[in-house]
């Protein structure tokens, strides 16, 4: 098991920033084709391949630096505090940086010590938030192959600057080494070593995990939200609505918010919201659950596992907060009733195969 202590992925990066910012310089080669150009112009006609386009678009790190920089800076502002800290809790929300931003924030010693406490607490939220729904049906099925899969996917979405660290390199070979392991063992936890980010995890979890924003925060941060869009759209000269028909107002979408941000509002969170802003903010939970359950079930009728539709909807209710439980209606009978089935369809597939059957059988059988 992995001490909770480890490093990553909540470690503060500024001695690794030197070295992340020289690979970061390395560009991926491009193959090109020149062609001649015509009698009126010397010039050479280069051709980059699309993978050589896709490097030069990416922001230098000194961009993503100054970006996070900015953006701190307007959250600061607005949230009217000095410390993105509060009792040792994030106090203002990070969603909005990228994973470089943040990564800069963690890493560069031009943050004080809080802000890059703060980063490394968003990195820890966020490698939990990957990790929930996947650990959620381990929990249930006791397979850690998706767990790990899943851990596998985040890291390889980090930036190219976290990448060249040690704990990054190190990490990603304790994965690699857990997947290998469980091609042959999948309800065995892998035996990798103590950079494993997936038994970190489960340690940091288990020891009370990331501290989120309160949602008191949240829903204060929310207000003010609101408050800007609805005095910017005055501004403009057209009342705000949240009619989206409309010709002479201004829209006001909320369906872009984080849901923990929409679950606030519709929880109706310290009294601070209207009856129309609670009304707008469940409608777009509504619309948000129901597209994940819908994604859910489309993505089990691809598969040939009879439980993938029921292992969908425990991995997404075991990714979502209590609050956007509460405000989405996702009640605990309905995840007992996930898991159930689940259960049930799972020995039903079994005594299907000690039958004799298969479980590409046992699904025509019932009409897929």
């Amino acid at each position: 098991m992995v001490a909770v202590s480890a490093a990553y992925p909540t470690t503060s990066y500024a001695n690794v920033y030197g070295q992340a910012a020289k690979a970061a310089a390395t560009t991926t080669s491009s193959s090109a084709t020149a062609s001649t150009s015509t009698a009126d112009s010397a010039a050479t006609s280069v051709t980059l391949s699309s993978e050589a386009q896709a490097a030069l678009a990416v922001k230098d790190f000194a961009t993503v630096l100054a970006e996070a920089k900015a953006k701190l800076a307007a959250l600061m502002k607005e949230a009217g505090l000095t410390s993105p800290l509060l009792s040792g809790k994030l106090a203002v929300d990070l969603s909005g940086l990228d994973q470089r931003e943040l990564f800069a924030m963690a890493s560069d010693p031009s943050f004080s010590a809080d802000e890059q406490t703060a980063a490394g607490l968003e990195m820890q939220r966020r490698f939990e938030a990957a990790m929930a729904g996947p650990a959620g049906v381990a929990q249930v099925t006791g397979n850690f192959t998706a767990l790990y899969k899943a851990a596998a996917t985040y890291l390889d979405s980090l930036g190219p600057e976290e990448k060249a660290g040690a704990d990054w390199i190190a990490g990603r070979a304790a994965i690699t080494e857990g997947l290998k392991q469980l091609q042959t063992a999948p309800k065995t936890m892998p035996d990798t070593s103590d950079e494993d980010p997936v038994q970190l995890y489960l340690a940091l979890t288990n020891a009370g995990g990331a501290q989120q924003q309160d949602i008191a925060d949240v829903a204060a941060g929310a207000r003010k939200a609101l408050d800007a869009l609805y005095a910017d759209a005055i501004k403009a000269g057209k009342a705000p609505t949240f009619n989206e028909q409309t010709i002479a107002g201004t829209y006001i979408d909320l369906s872009g918010l984080p849901s923990r941000t929409l679950s606030a509002i519709a929880l109706n969170t310290g009294d601070k919201f209207s009856t129309a802003e609670v009304a707008e903010a469940k409608a777009a939970l509504r619309t948000k659950s129901g597209a994940a359950l819908l994604a859910g079930f489309q993505n089990a009728a691809k598969s040939s596992d009879p439980t993938a539709f029921s292992q969908n909807i425990i991995s997404i209710f075991s990714s979502m907060s209590a609050e956007e439980r509460q405000a989405a209606g996702w009640s605990d009978q309905f995840y007992q009733a996930a898991v159930q089935s689940y259960e049930s369809t799972s020995k039903l597939t079994q005594m299907f195969a000690e039958a004799g059957g298969d479980s590409t059988g046992f699904m025509s059988w019932m009409g897929k």
